[in-house]
């Protein structure tokens, strides 16, 4: 009896465990703290000829740019439906357990989905095209709690609606819809009750999903809306520096698109007090400085090459890549210094895309035609080691790659597929 009792002890403390640890991690865009850098060990270093192994694949899916989040043995990711964004969960075989429709998409140009879940235990949360902020429960995908943010704060989009993945900072969900009444607000994460909104910087709303960053005691959220850079404690909402990214100028003597200073799409780098940001259409990347006190933001450099479009930056060993806009069809893949802004290379492969990296690997997802190639992070050269072809899916590959446990998973419109990387 007493054995079977400490059996029974040892199991409770186990689940109780396992049950804690689960309802502290976040699954987001990105990965964890959407630095688009994984941390897993033992992956290939390089792939077989033909790619690695297809562990499965699902080319039914409601259509979607987003990515994916995984966590409670289910992966997420948003889709389309006639006028509404879906929440889908699958299980690890990628079998689709529930489909939850939660808010009004963007109907206009490019409506597919855009957030990426953030999971936070057994709650997701998402946010629509139109400003719908909803939290659902991750187990049985049934709404628990949703707001109109759009409506509710008077917000103000751009030309193409919202595309945020919501930020989770304790007991705060954050969005930002802008406009005159606020531009980034609290909500509690429990309830959708508003805990604060900040100050008003009369903007529009970009396409950036806030980074949040720990400083000492002090938790801060770094965005983009359409003209600044912003520094906000995360506490109270206070907006504690900011800048006019949009009005810094290219000295290229091209024209640059006029709307490009105002379609951020990037979230932002952060490392030392330092701040990268990127947008594409030749508008310039630029690195800040941040003061001790949070309160001021200094201009380090700017940089023409690596201008984003929408796929991404990664930091390693202090670089950054990604790919950069020729044009909305073209682009090359670039590698800049962090301390700097110094051109290490820009080369053709394909066009451009997405980038995650991982132990000194970067994995780039082109947009075009779904080559994926794994290439060594270095700055001499963009030194492609493998590559293939994802080969399901419609449309622009626009989702980002995420990598958990071992697998890749690759999303194209309307497929998900999972290789085995380990």
């Amino acid at each position: 009896m007493k054995t079977r009792n400490l059996l029974i002890i040892s199991v409770f403390v186990l689940l109780s465990t396992a049950f804690i640890s689960n309802a502290q991690t976040i699954s987001e865009w990105r990965g964890l703290g959407r630095t688009g850098v994984y941390n897993e060990s033992g992956l290939l270093k390089v792939w077989p000829d033909n790619g690695p192994q297809l562990i499965w694949s699902n080319e039914n899916l409601p259509q979607g740019y987003s990515s994916i989040s995984i966590a409670n043995e289910t992966v997420y990711l948003t889709g389309i439906k006639d006028t509404m964004d879906v929440l889908v969960a699958l299980d690890m075989t990628g079998k689709i357990k529930w489909q939850t429709p939660y808010g009004r998409t963007w109907v206009d140009a490019f409506p597919d989905s855009r957030s990426t879940p953030t999971v936070d235990g057994n709650r997701v949360y998402v946010s629509s095209g139109m400003g719908y902020v909803v939290c659902l429960n991750a187990i049985d995908g049934q709404v628990i709690w949703k707001i109109n943010g759009y409506k509710k704060f008077e917000g103000k989009y751009g030309s193409w609606g919202y595309s945020e993945s919501l930020l989770v900072v304790d007991n705060k969900v954050i969005f930002t819809p802008c406009g005159t009444k606020t531009t980034i607000v609290a909500l509690d994460k429990n309830t959708g009750e508003t805990i604060w909104q900040s100050k008003s910087m009369k903007d529009t709303a970009a396409y950036v999903s806030p980074l949040l960053v720990k400083e000492g005691e002090k938790k801060l959220i770094i965005t983009i809306t359409g003209t600044y850079l912003l520094v906000v404690d995360a506490e109270n909402g206070e907006i504690l520096s900011s800048s006019n990214y949009a009005g810094l100028k290219n000295e290229k003597s091209v024209k640059i698109w006029p709307g490009a200073p105002y379609t951020n799409t990037n979230t932002p780098i952060y490392k030392d007090h330092k701040i990268y940001i990127t947008g594409g259409y030749d508008h310039v990347g630029a690195m800040y400085s941040l003061s001790n006190d949070f309160k001021t933001l200094t201009l380090n450099w700017t940089d023409e090459t690596l201008d984003v479009h929408h796929g991404g930056v990664v930091l390693v060993d202090g670089y950054l890549y990604g790919s950069n806009w020729i044009n909305n069809k073209i682009g090359k893949w670039c590698c800049i210094d962090w301390n700097t802004g110094k051109t290490m290379y820009e080369k053709d492969w394909k066009t451009k895309g997405s980038i995650i990296a991982n132990d000194g690997m970067l994995y780039c997802y082109e947009e075009k035609t779904g080559y994926i190639a794994l290439v060594k992070a270095t700055p001499e050269d963009f030194a492609i080691v493998s590559s293939f072809q994802a080969p399901y899916g419609k449309g622009p590959c626009w989702s980002h790659p995420a990598i958990s446990n071992g697998v890749l998973y690759l999303r194209h419109g309307n497929a998900l597929m999972a290789y085995k990387i380990k």
